[in-house]
């Protein structure tokens, strides 16, 4: 088996591996995963060119990439409340509350008014 042929195989096993983490519990996106990765391979199986199918094993690696990182699942467990599923791959940012007094990127400090009340002045 080629070298280029294995790195496709373990780009497609990978897919569907973050596949079954990433919707773990939900049926429907678990299918609709399958059934996209499959087509795309399937559409794809007869490129031969090899920078061709580099592009296409860097793609499906970063799709692995931002599954893992940028994905969560969240459900409703009571109307308006809901609990969002977040894994130790999920990239999180520091919150930051909001400062009506920060500085603005024009340098100055002054408030700034609302895009809101200017609509409503016209």
């Amino acid at each position: 088996m080629s070298s280029l042929r294995s790195q496709v195989l373990k780009t497609f096993k990978r897919l569907h591996r973050t596949r079954m983490k990433v919707f773990a519990g939900d049926e429907r996106a678990l299918t609709a995963g399958r059934l996209r990765i499959n087509e795309e391979f399937q559409k794809n199986k007869h490129v031969s060119n090899e920078d061709a199918i580099k592009t296409m094993i860097k793609l499906g690696e970063d799709v692995v990439t931002e599954l893992r990182t940028q994905v969560i699942q969240a459900k409703e467990v009571q109307p308006g409340v809901f609990e969002a599923k977040i894994t130790e791959d999920t990239v999180k940012f520091d919150n930051i509350p909001y400062d009506d007094n920060a500085v603005l990127d024009d340098g100055t400090v002054a408030n700034r008014p609302c895009c809101q009340d200017q609509a409503l002045k016209k």
